[in-house]
């Protein structure tokens, strides 16, 4: 996850035509797939050298992000407990408390997706549909 468009440029290479798709859609639900630059992490990155750059809307993330400076690698994790997902922060606290550097309680979530868009060819390609409007990329 990334504060801006500046900060994107740092970690991936953007085109034009990907800079005003970016613009135009960030912060959103929205996953870019891009080629990245020598500060990703190697571990971070794929064989064809691209990165997954996120920009998003929830202020908690939005605020983390300013505040730090640099990007956040972040992950869903899905959990369960004898078979039911926890739905309380005591919950989670209880099953990933000592696994974790933080946890935040920033009130409900809903697990929709990202929609992933690769802006690495000549055209985007969708990669996964999920909670952003995937119509301005067909």
């Amino acid at each position: 996850m990334c504060y801006d468009l500046k900060n994107i440029s740092q970690y991936a290479h953007v085109s034009n035509t990907a800079y005003r798709l970016l613009k135009k859609n960030l912060p959103g639900p929205y996953t870019f797939v891009l080629p990245g630059t020598k500060l990703v992490p190697k571990v971070m990155t794929t064989r064809q050298k691209t990165v997954g750059i996120r920009v998003p809307e929830n202020r908690i993330c939005h605020s983390l992000l300013e505040e730090l400076g640099s990007p956040i690698i972040n992950t869903s994790i899905p959990i369960e407990e004898n078979g039911a997902k926890p739905t309380e922060f005591f919950q989670i606290e209880e099953l990933l408390g000592n696994r974790v550097d933080i946890l935040i309680d920033g009130g409900p979530a809903y697990p929709d997706p990202s929609s992933v868009i690769d802006l690495t060819g000549d055209s985007p390609e969708i990669f996964r549909v999920g909670k952003g409007d995937v119509s301005p990329f067909r």
